[in-house]
């Protein structure tokens, strides 16, 4: 190559004489030429574990060392001792006439494949950093966030064990990614993905089972061997049937009544971690590989193994027999002819809000039982048994004991989790779920006696910066300031998507835990599901301008149809979405 073209395409880095002398010096573009052993080679000058100036660190027989970690990198190729490090982007050199050139363009460039591979193996080891640098590297080069969480969903989805809190969060926080800020977004994807990385680590690999030979076997048939082996704890048995299911072509709604009617047969198993996990493996179903399909579902055959199951609980039984009732509601249940569903009207849900979060737990059972058999909308009824559970933790004092705390969030999202089922599926057996939330509602307010007051907003009527909560949250005991602003922020006006993404980011920090990832993916969704009726409110108010008789107005003026339609009892200004909206906080 010509001087003339090396210097128009290359980097010159001074004599060959000069950098005998030196050793080592940085040029243009942020490049480290060192010279060793009678060669001269060079690197990008940035250590890619944190960025140290490699320049700064000893080449001893062909090894680099960053000096602030240790990292070791081989100053020819790049490639790194320490998996924790990654490679070093690596130069070709020339010398001509004395003189040393640089190609400015690095000997491996970065890929989608590179990336991909540095992700797949931060997960296999467990390493965190290099976990968000791919995730970075991804997201910047315009890889799909989607195609990283499938990702994830491969590698989490193959360890015995089954379906954990790794995956769980993966696929809540994939969920809630488009409201969230570019930042958000890897935040959320580092957290979903670091999780699954340490919910996997050192467990073995799942060893699938073979279906049962054979096509004839109905699908009603299956579902009740399904249903027969999970009684009894036989997991490999129901994991046969299961892949039997799935080899004859079942749907994902005839998979999900088969695997929930299953989960419900007993009470709020495992504290509502059971039915959440399995609703979260189906939202998975979404957006996953279809190849991933089997994995998914087989993964969520080994919780059933041993699952504490509440109805043999003692605080399920007394002093109040909530057992027996129950049981006696779901057979009225399926006694009742199937028809058609009518949504419910405005005093028909305030009533139903007023019972849940009562203290007389069988009188609500009877009511939601009349509900159900008169043809009320379940999906409606499992909204507002989460919205319950939310008020239950706006009103749920921080000095209340941590384990205290953690049974009011698994009771809000176990509701939530029964809300997205009924979504999926009209089953009548899978309406006992609502009874089950609606029971651990009733159950939480002993744990909250007396309960807190509800944030109170400043007085001011006008929004403030969104990233404001986040000061008071860096803090402790400061809750209670955080979500008093959040209450100022809304009836300021201030912009509903802006607060989300800024909910998101104080919930995405490095130190917070499993629930705090729940919390925040049900509360938006559920937050989502009170925006919706309320927009379809203020439609039908334009439609019928005039006091409306229709079911959903309950006969009241369609302005107080839109507005207490979703209020909670006794929450006065306070619609069922600020209250959702108030549990992240």
């Amino acid at each position: 190559m010509s001087l003339a073209k090396k210097a128009e395409d290359w980097i010159y880095a001074g004599t060959l004489e000069a950098l005998q002398k030196e050793g080592s010096k940085v040029i243009k573009g942020g490049i480290a030429v060192f010279y060793h052993e009678n060669r001269v080679y060079a690197v990008d000058n940035r250590c890619p574990h944190l960025g140290f100036p490699l320049h700064l660190g000893d080449l001893c027989e062909g090894i680099l060392t960053c000096h602030w970690h240790h990292a070791r990198f081989d100053v020819c190729s790049g490639g790194t001792l320490d998996p924790w490090a990654d490679d070093v982007p690596s130069h070709e050199v020339t010398c001509e006439n004395g003189e040393v050139w640089v190609n400015p363009r690095p000997r491996q460039e970065r890929s989608y494949e590179k990336y991909v591979h540095r992700l797949r193996e931060g997960l296999e080891q467990n390493i965190g950093i290099v976990i968000a640098k791919a995730v970075v590297g991804l997201l910047e080069s315009g890889f799909p966030a989607a195609d990283i969480a499938r990702i994830g969903i491969e590698f989490g989805t193959g360890f015995a064990g089954g379906w954990n809190s790794g995956l769980t969060i993966l696929t809540a926080m994939t969920r809630v990614l488009p409201k969230l800020d570019r930042t958000g977004q890897i935040l959320a994807l580092y957290q979903g993905l670091l999780h699954v990385a340490r919910s996997g680590s050192g467990r073995a690999e799942h060893r699938s089972l073979s279906r049962l030979p054979g096509e004839e076997t109905a699908q009603d048939r299956l579902t009740a061997w399904y249903r027969n082996c999970v009684e009894v704890r036989d997991t490999q048995g129901a994991e046969r049937i299961l892949l039997t299911s799935i080899a004859k072509g079942a749907t994902d709604e005839e998979l999900a009544d088969m695997m929930l009617l299953a989960v419900t047969d007993h009470f709020y198993l495992d504290g509502g971690h059971t039915l959440d996990f399995h609703n979260k493996a189906f939202e998975a179903l979404g957006w996953a590989d279809a190849g991933q399909r089997v994995k998914i579902l087989t993964s969520l055959v080994p919780l059933l193994s041993n699952p504490r199951r509440s109805e043999e609980l003692h605080h399920w039984q007394a002093p109040v027999n909530l057992v027996a009732p129950l049981k006696e509601a779901f057979g009225q249940l399926e006694a009742a002819a199937p028809g058609s569903r009518r949504p419910l009207g405005t005093d028909e849900e305030e009533r139903i809000l007023e019972a849940l979060l009562g203290d007389e737990p069988l009188d609500t059972a009877t009511l939601l039982t009349g509900v159900i058999t008169e043809g009320g909308d379940p999906v409606q009824l499992a909204q507002l048994v989460a919205l319950a559970a939310a008020e239950r933790i706006v009103r749920f004092h921080t000095q209340n004991d941590f384990g205290d705390w953690i049974a009011v969030l698994h009771t809000f999202t176990h509701a939530h989790a029964v809300h997205e089922t009924l979504r999926r599926s009209s089953h009548p057996p899978l309406m006992r779920a609502v009874y089950y939330s609606a029971v651990s509602v009733y159950l939480d307010r002993f744990l909250n006696v007396p309960a807190a007051s509800r944030p109170k907003a400043d007085g001011s009527d006008v929004a403030g910066n969104p990233e404001e909560p986040l000061e008071p949250l860096n803090g402790r005991r400061r809750v209670s300031e955080a979500a008093a602003w959040v209450s100022r922020y809304i009836k300021g006006g201030g912009d509903r998507g802006t607060l989300i993404n800024t909910l998101g980011h104080a919930s995405l920090r490095e130190d917070a835990e499993f629930h705090t990832f729940q919390m925040y993916e049900a509360a938006v969704a559920e937050y989502e599901g009170w925006e919706r009726r309320s927009d379809a409110f203020a439609e039908r108010a334009k439609e019928t301008p005039a006091a409306g008789g229709g079911p959903l107005s309950g006969g009241t003026r369609p302005d107080r149809a839109r507005d207490s339609a979703y209020r909670p009892y006794r929450m006065a200004a306070a619609p069922g979405r600020e209250a959702v909206r108030g549990a992240v906080v």
